[in-house]
């Protein structure tokens, strides 16, 4: 019986820590590898990109100063649906603010 080679192990697949990837760049958005999807720490007030799509925090808190003297808090875990044609602005209400935002497609200018 003709014997068999060893097998060969495969390394395991990586992940992203999301918190910690934003966290390497505060205040800019962060492109994940192959899409759409990215990540800001907050360490300040910043102008949302013209996109639609979903923005999630996914640490701390933070506030969305929409128009019209509207805002929106989101803790973690709280997502909120943002539009092209709805500015926003967010402001960290903890430290350590991570946000995620998975745009519907391509967006029309980066902040």
């Amino acid at each position: 019986m003709p014997s068999r080679p060893p097998l060969r192990r495969r390394p395991p697949p990586q992940t992203l820590h999301l918190a910690r990837l934003a966290q390497g760049t505060p205040g800019e958005w962060v492109a994940l590898p192959g899409g759409l999807l990215r990540v800001l720490a907050l360490g300040g007030k910043v102008d949302g990109p013209a996109a639609t799509g979903w923005l999630t925090c996914l640490t701390g808190e933070a506030i969305l100063d929409l128009p019209e003297r509207e805002f929106v808090r989101l803790r973690p875990a709280e997502t909120y649906r943002v539009t092209l044609g709805e500015p926003w602005t967010a402001l960290p209400v903890r430290e350590g603010t991570v946000l995620l935002l998975a745009p519907d497609g391509e967006t029309g200018r980066s902040s």
